[in-house]
């Protein structure tokens, strides 16, 4: 069974463009170093919902979309070790003042499959 880390964050529409650079050099490192999968997608059919839903979640503005993210590992242990080679490499600038998102709304997560088909 897989272990995910899975991501939902906002991002300006102004920097959609600047997001999809970093998300394509981010994902390239990560399967470099052994992520199974990459995946980064913009939200197209998500509405408000009265309690909860990816826009309240993120307390999304007018000018943002909702991003929701996953890379797949096979294990936390994977995941784990993957990470650590990821954060420790030079070519992934994490600086959150020049990040094309605000990290402080950013919601992340690792979780362990449940139901693989």
């Amino acid at each position: 069974m897989s272990y995910v880390d899975g991501f939902v964050l906002p991002v300006p529409k102004k920097n959609l463009d600047a997001y999809r650079r970093l998300a394509r050099k981010a994902g390239k490192i990560w399967r470099e170093y052994g992520a199974l999968a990459y995946m980064e997608c913009v939200a197209d059919d998500v509405t408000p919902g009265k309690l909860t839903s990816f826009p309240r979640s993120v307390k999304l503005k007018p000018d943002e979309v909702v991003v929701f993210s996953w890379i797949v590992y096979t294990s936390r242990a994977h995941r784990d070790r993957v990470n650590k080679k990821v954060m420790a490499d030079p070519r992934l600038k994490m600086d959150p003042k020049t990040m094309p998102f605000d990290g402080k709304r950013m919601i992340w997560g690792g979780f362990k499959g449940l139901v693989e088909l």
